[in-house]
């Protein structure tokens, strides 16, 4: 990663001036190597995922509880979550609020996990928190023998921005789960959201909806008010129940009032005639969104709601910042058009709810004129359910370029590949990286006469190098 120049974090916790990663640095004082904090962050050796609450609340303990300083709207779900933090951080600002934003995963850059106003950290700042965290840290280690994981480095450098920056808000997105998970350990939130429950990461969340439920609904506190996408019957009943046994009122969006406007894309996503913003109306006011997947205006939706509970709660965010803020919003990876000629798309869905919801922006897009008109690229995790996300997007599919993501749980594309030819009876074939199956699907589709389209789903890690394929 190209990185520029600024400061970096010492072995004693000091900062010095150098050129971040791969760079020279000035040695601080003491003649000692200075460590850009992305490395230490990344550290092997702490990246594995452990749940559990004990390190992070040790940790921000060494720290002062930055948390404390802050005040946060918290936000869980399996899918539309960053989406809907995206738009409630948007409409936030819009209102005249500093506001604090924590992602996971990035996309484009490690810094943009953590923004304030939409900027994401800088070298400097991410080096400043860091010289404060990186002590605290190893006092942990040394007192327990545990080091806190890179997530919840990664959590504990955001809360130390978010204080030193002085947020008035943080929008705190969820990084797994939601009980365990190293972002709930603030206690007293605004407001709670959860956004779409679904089947996703059942190896730790368990593999049913309520199990899953259980977990995202654990970041709900005693008489906290939690806005929930109204579930499925059986995910919903447990979020009701927690509601009900922490004294929490619950609101949902009412989705009868959620009318959404199709795209005015040309026949089979003519480049020349897509829609740039999608428009809705909800509860009888009109919006308009340039996050143009069919799911959109319902993450909006539940951003909205959520909205209204921190205005009862005396927040002020008048309506002009609600039709600005979600206007304004911007996510990638999500139904994004990333190139023209041919027409090409690239979205984040990673399971198979996420597969369904793009297969339903597609048939709001194309219609069924579009079936049989796509070359997807798409590279998946192991350990999800590519059978049922190859068949939401089959009937799109004239053909798949495969891939295998940079991850010790890929998938090979050559084994998907083999899959997608011999269960769903789809022309196939593997090339070894995303970029690669970018541009083999590039040259595949602008070889037509009939204008077909690339689309690229299956993992939000290999966005940035499906997008070096552009080219």
């Amino acid at each position: 990663m190209m990185r520029e120049k600024g400061a970096v974090v010492s072995d004693d916790g000091s900062l010095s001036e150098g050129t971040g990663a791969g760079g020279s640095a000035s040695a601080s004082a003491g003649d000692q190597m200075p460590i850009d904090p992305v490395a230490w962050i990344n550290t092997p050796r702490w990246q594995a995922s452990r749940l559990g609450l004990d390190r992070m609340v040790a940790l921000l303990e060494e720290l002062g509880r930055p948390q404390d300083d802050l005040r946060f709207v918290h936000v869980a779900g399996t899918n539309g979550k960053g989406s809907t933090c995206a738009y409630l951080a948007s409409i936030l600002q819009a209102a005249g609020y500093r506001v604090g934003l924590f992602t996971s995963p990035f996309i484009e850059c490690f810094e943009e996990r953590i923004r304030v106003n939409g900027a994401n950290i800088t070298t400097e700042e991410l080096s400043r928190a860091v010289a404060a965290v990186r002590p605290c840290a190893e006092a942990v280690e040394k007192r327990t023998g545990d080091h806190p994981t890179e997530f919840e480095l990664m959590a504990a450098v955001a809360f130390e921005h978010f204080r030193s920056s002085g947020c008035d808000v943080v929008v705190l997105e969820v990084g797994l789960g939601g009980r365990l998970d190293a972002t709930n350990v603030i206690e007293t939130p605004e407001v709670s959201v959860i956004a779409r429950i679904g089947l996703d990461h059942t190896d730790l969340l368990g593999d049913t909806l309520a199990a899953v439920a259980g977990e995202k609904a654990g970041i709900i506190k005693p008489g906290v008010p939690v806005v929930s996408w109204p579930q499925d019957e059986e995910a919903m009943a447990v979020v009701e129940r927690v509601c009900a046994e922490r004294g929490c009122a619950l609101t949902t969006p009412d989705f009868a009032s959620l009318h959404v406007e199709p795209l005015e894309w040309g026949k089979r996503g003519d480049a020349a005639e897509f829609s740039e913003l999608r428009c809705f109306s909800y509860q009888g006011e009109e919006f308009v969104t340039r996050l143009l997947g069919s799911y959109q205006p319902a993450n909006a939706a539940l951003a909205l709601e959520t909205v209204r509970v921190l205005v009862e709660r005396g927040w002020d965010i008048p309506a002009e910042a609600q039709f600005a803020g979600v206007a304004a919003a911007q996510w990638p990876g999500r139904f994004e058009v990333v190139a023209s000629d041919p027409l090409t798309i690239i979205d984040g869905g990673h399971n198979p709810q996420g597969a369904q919801a793009l297969a339903a922006s597609l048939a709001d897009a194309l219609g069924e004129e579009g079936f049989g008109s796509v070359t997807f690229v798409m590279g998946v995790l192991a350990d999800k359910d590519y059978g049922a996300m190859a068949a939401a997007i089959a009937p799109w599919a004239r053909r798949v370029v495969t891939y295998t993501p940079d991850s010790p749980r890929a998938l090979p594309g050559g084994e998907l590949a083999a899959y997608l030819q011999e269960a769903c009876e789809l022309e196939a074939s593997a090339v070894p990286t995303p970029a690669e199956a970018m541009a083999r699907a590039r040259a595949l589709a602008a070889s037509e006469a009939d204008a077909g389209i690339v689309v690229a789903f299956g993992t939000l890690y290999a966005i940035v190098d499906l997008k070096q394929g552009l080219s």
